[in-house]
């Protein structure tokens, strides 16, 4: 799926909500609906014809009441909307007298009755009477299995349909499409117009019949279908719009096995959103507008660019068509077969049909002005895209991709199964990426880079290519059932970007930042509004689909295979990943696939056992460790992050606790392992051991609490010898004390205390956990009346790490874990002022500008030379003349962000309405606007109350439950924590409805502000006091 990780640069939230749903599992979404009963004419639905993926008899309908959900349960779309509307439809003559509750009268008795029965019997009446009123006052329905209003009758349940656009019963009532057909081939000719914005075409698809059935129902969205025929006979087309479905019906059965043609011609507007068949434009070096027009489907939005069965289990192949005037190009998915010159001068590019068998969110296709290099490897001819302006930046993507290509070949043991991969930097692309098969698109900010730039900006496009990369295979080739699983592409994608560069590009140093993206997954696990890996409830509709992109799916997926990994045996892990991917190439799988595929060849415990622990529950483990001589007690329990008396889950995980003790530390041979399956279990150590680090190298997905007794010894010992433990060892436990702080465990006194040695720290991942942990206090700080306390943090900071900061050299810097550390220390550095850091700035800028931009400024201090820059007038204004002018992406971003920390409130207030509208700057950028400002004290307040009145604007561009809207909800509000912003919070987006009110990036936010909240309460006497 599009990879999102890295580019949008947010800082994350640390906590959810109490959810406005019912849980009945007597009902089912439905939409507007008619009773069946009424028309004897209307077939029945088949009882083999079943939705494609089974659903869970559970449902979740919200709005239709104030009861909290159950902790253990998902958010999901609304269905209390559609209900609503069928009642709508239902006739206005209808009289509340139909109402189905009947009363049986109870029987007469023949004896007197007391006084007290007497009374007895009048308060009975009263409240009967009470009752029936209600009764008779609410719609006279009641409410099917299938959770469809009907009228009442004695007759058994019926079956219920909605109603299609032109008041015709819609043949179908699921949001996902039936079994009973499964698309063979599509043909696709389409024929874009970028003058007009608009696109003609054909789709003939070959289908085979599943199961007799009367109908044929599909996906289609946007899409105004002029004419159809089935068995070239011409047929009507029915549309059921809310649920973007069309059907044709027959009056006789389509028999099992039967081959069917279904052709459809239609029209349809370029999208001026980033999903679908869309329009996109840039200017060109002499200024002139460049049009083009490009795709992104995934997840749900080939159905606006074609008519398809647009669920990833209707695998197909495609043969695509495009026609375009002689001054574009065309790609698609496969190489071009031929060009064919029109009577009307236009060229037809006809592409072979696709070899393997794809899901429609992966078909693609591009019209557009781009020139590309090209380079033969294992028989792939690999070619990297671009605007012509842009086409030296192009080289390193291309040897990157090269070397890729092979490696993944090898370590996958099967080769890449097309003839050509096409990697293309699109200007205006929402996504980081987009693993089409065989057409991969990017951002060009997340593909170009310039041959002399730093290794931390290559750092980047490696990974995204590596990524999209690793997704040929996992996502590809094997593809998940349904999107509830969706881990499975996106999770693996991302533990084999890092797997693949730290083996291929040691040089990158991909370590640290795998270990920084697993805390923040961990910060989203830690919350009660997050979701298992793999969801076992309903996930249909398209705001829940969007949501399931997020960082459970991709980090938390990621860091679920890396413990695995680090669990197995040498070798065992890839060899069930070698026996998954050959048993299901081609096909779609759902997560206990690849746990049996993996425990088939695994010597030791099921795998499946133990990872199911992981995949199907929300959260993670907090295990505490006590000890008395040589008896370690071992204890697991839900961390859970919540300012209430919220019921922690009984649920155990099987983990797989790793552990190191004061005798051997740091090298890999010191690590010991112990499966803890139960709530304690106990181990035994030799009493002379000082100290045990449990989770070495932070490979497993739990935190540790050492209590007070094995806090202290740590301290001690790394006050004693900083590299007894390794780098990595030493981030884990700052980042678990500052979580167990969070939690209440600890004290903030003894996250200080800790933090006394990092005085002596040098390295990379712990001063870059440590300075990122601070600075979320500070910004929280920041943002309160707490002017000495913010004055004494920053003291605090400065104090603790200034000589650091002071000691870093300026000029060009070799390493990339040198590049990340410095880069980190000297942002922080400036961003609170510290003198020799922004006069270093302001020098380095100004030779910059003088020497007109050939005196480079390395690339991992850009960001802070830009945005001390931009604090001053002339600087923000040099800078923006400079980001209109650039071609250089990865500085242009830096640009963009430095134009966005600035504390001038008119400037704050232009830069965000611009991107908005987009022009200048892309609107793609928004939630990276959206996210700078908000960390600045002037620009807080302004952004909040910018995407309030503008919401309406922004989910036009950005779909509600994506990963933008979640980026831009998290951003405006995580460092809110008062009472008075929770309410504002909580009453703007109830006051959305449908559009967004039940995302769970709100149900985030609330709780975030409600912990934070709960923090400062906490916290704020022991930080005046020791600050």
């Amino acid at each position: 799926a599009p990879y999102q990780g890295l580019l949008i640069e947010a800082e994350y939230s640390r906590a959810s909500l109490p959810r406005n749903m019912i849980e009945n599992s007597m009902f089912e979404e439905e939409p507007d609906v008619v009773d069946l009963a009424k028309d004897s004419t209307f077939p029945a639905l088949d009882p083999d014809e079943v939705v494609y993926e089974p659903r869970s008899s559970r449902l979740l309908v919200r709005g239709l009441g104030e009861n909290d959900l159950d902790d253990e349960e998902e958010d999901y779309e609304s269905s209390a909307r559609l209900l609503g509307m069928s009642f709508m439809n239902r006739s206005s003559t209808r009289s509340p007298s139909a109402s189905p509750y009947i009363r049986q009268a109870p029987p007469r008795s023949c004896s007197r009755p007391s006084a007290r029965m007497l009374v007895v019997g009048v308060f009975i009446l009263v409240l009967v009477t009470s009752m029936a009123m209600v009764l008779y006052f609410l719609p006279g329905c009641t409410f099917t299995k299938t959770g469809c209003p009907k009228a009442n009758s004695s007759t058994p349940m019926e079956l219920v349909y909605p109603k299609s656009t032109n008041g015709e019963l819609f043949p179908w009532n699921e949001l996902r499409l039936p079994a009973s057909v499964r698309p063979v081939n599509y043909d696709l000719s389409l024929t874009p117009n970028l003058t007009s914005m608009t696109f003609t075409g054909r789709t003939i698809i070959n289908m085979i019949i599943q199961h007799n059935t009367k109908r044929v129902v599909l996906h289609s969205s946007e899409i105004n279908i002029i004419k159809a025929t089935f068995q070239s006979v011409e047929v009507k087309v029915l549309e059921y719009k809310p649920w973007q479905q069309i059907a044709v019906s027959f009056p006789g059965d389509l028999k099992e096995g039967q081959v069917c043609v279904l052709t459809l011609d239609y029209t349809a507007n370029l999208s001026h959103t980033y999903d679908g068949f869309y329009n996109s434009s840039y200017n060109d070096k002499t200024g002139a507008k460049r049009v083009l027009a490009a795709t992104q489907f995934e997840p749900q939005a080939a159905r606006k660019a074609f008519p398809c069965f647009d669920e990833p289990a209707f695998k197909a192949t495609f043969l695509v068509r495009i026609t375009r005037e002689p001054e574009y190009i065309a790609l698609s998915n496969m190489p071009k077969a031929k060009t064919t010159t029109l009577p009307s001068g236009m060229l037809e590019d006809e592409f072979e049909q696709t070899s393997v068998n794809m899901s429609t969110y992966l078909v693609a296709f591009i019209v557009a002005n781009f020139t590309s290099i090209t380079r033969n490897v294992s028989n792939t001819l690999v070619s990297v895209y671009s605007v012509p302006e842009k086409k030296e930046h192009t080289q390193y993507a291309l040897d990157t991709a090269s070397r890729l290509l092979q490696f993944y070949n090898t370590v996958f043991d099967i080769d890449y199964p097309l003839r050509k991969l096409d990697l293309v930097a699109i200007p205006d692309f929402l996504a980081g990426a987009m693993e089409n098969w065989g057409l991969i698109t990017f951002r060009e900010t997340s593909l170009l880079v310039q041959n002399q730039s730093s290794l931390l900006d290559k750092q980047l496009i490696a990974n995204v290519v590596a990524h999209e990369l690793a997704h040929q295979w996992f996502g590809n080739l094997v593809t998940m059932r349904w999107w509830n699983d969706l881990w499975l592409s996106e999770g693996f994608a991302t533990y084999w970007q890092y797997a693949s560069l730290m083996t291929e590009f040691p040089q990158l140093y991909l370590g640290n930042v795998f270990l920084e993206e697993r805390f923040k997954a961990m910060a989203k696990d830690s919350l009660n509004s997050s979701h298992p890996v793999s969801v076992s409830a309903q996930v249909n509709t398209p705001e829940q689909v969007s949501e399931m992109f997020d960082s459970i799916t991709y980090e938390k997926g990621a860091s679920l295979l890396l413990m695995l990994n680090s669990t197995l045996p040498d070798g065992q892990f890839r060899k069930g990943l070698l026996e998954y991917l050959r048993q299901y190439r081609g096909s779609n799988t759902v997560t206990d696939d690849l746990w049996n595929s993996i425990t088939r060849v695994a010597v030791q415990e099921s795998v499946s056992d133990m990872m199911r622990t992981w995949t199907l529950q929300k959260g993670f483990p907090l295990v505490t460790v006590s000890r008395k001589g040589g008896e370690v007690t071992l204890t697991q329990e839900h961390f859970l992050l919540s300012t209430d008396n919220t019921t922690h889950t009984s649920s155990l995980w099987h983990i797989p606790v790793t552990y190191v003790n004061d005798s051997c530390s740091s090298a890999p041979s010191c690590r010991q392992m112990f499966t803890l399956r139960n709530k304690t279990a106990t181990l035994k150590v030799s009493e002379s051991v000082k100290w045990l680090k449990l989770n070495y190298m932070n490979t497993g997905f739990y935190i540790v609490h050492y209590g007070d007794e094995g806090w202290a010894a740590l301290i001690d010992a790394l006050k004693t010898d900083v590299s007894t433990l390794t780098p990595h060892d030493r981030a884990s436990l700052i980042h678990n004390i500052f979580s167990l702080s969070r939690l209440g465990r600890v004290s903030f006194r003894q996250v200080l205390s800790l933090l006394d040695y990092t005085t002596n720290e040098t390295e990379t991942a712990p001063l870059t956990e440590a300075l990122s942990q601070l600075s979320s206090v500070y910004r929280l700080l920041d943002k309160r009346p707490e002017l000495g306390l913010v004055a004494r943090m920053k003291a605090y900071i400065l104090g603790h790490f200034g000589p650091l900061m002071d000691s870093q050299d300026w000029g060009v810097e070799e390493s990339v874990s040198s590049q990340e550390r410095r880069s980190a220390l000297l942002e922080v550095a400036c961003s609170l002022g510290r003198q020799n850091c922004t006069d270093q700035a302001t020098a380095l800028y100004e030779q910059w500008t003088n020497s007109n931009q050939t005196n480079r400024i390395p690339g991992d201090l850009q960001r802070a030379v830009f945005s001390v820059a931009a604090q001053s007038d002339s600087g923000w204004l040099s800078l923006l003349d400079t980001y209109r002018l650039t071609t250089y992406d990865s500085e242009k971003r830096k640009i963009l962000q430095a134009l966005a920390s600035t504390q001038d409130p008119r400037r704050i207030v232009w830069i965000l309405n611009t991107v908005l509208e987009g022009g200048i700057i892309h609107t793609q950028e928004l939630p990276l606007v959206i996210s700078t400002v908000s960390d600045g004290f002037a620009g807080h307040l302004f952004v909040w109350d910018f995407v309030k009145e503008s919401w309406d604007r922004i989910i036009e561009k950005f779909p509600v439950g994506s990963y933008s809207i979640q980026s831009i909800v998290k951003s405006t509000t995580s460092q809110f924590s008062t009472q008075t912003h929770l309410e504002e919070v909580q009453g703007f987006f109830s006051s959305l409805k449908e559009r967004g009110s039940r995302m769970r990036s709100v149900q985030e936010a609330l709780e975030t502000i409600r912990l934070n909240q709960h923090w400062m309460d906490r916290n704020l006497a022991t930080l005046r006091d020791w600050l």
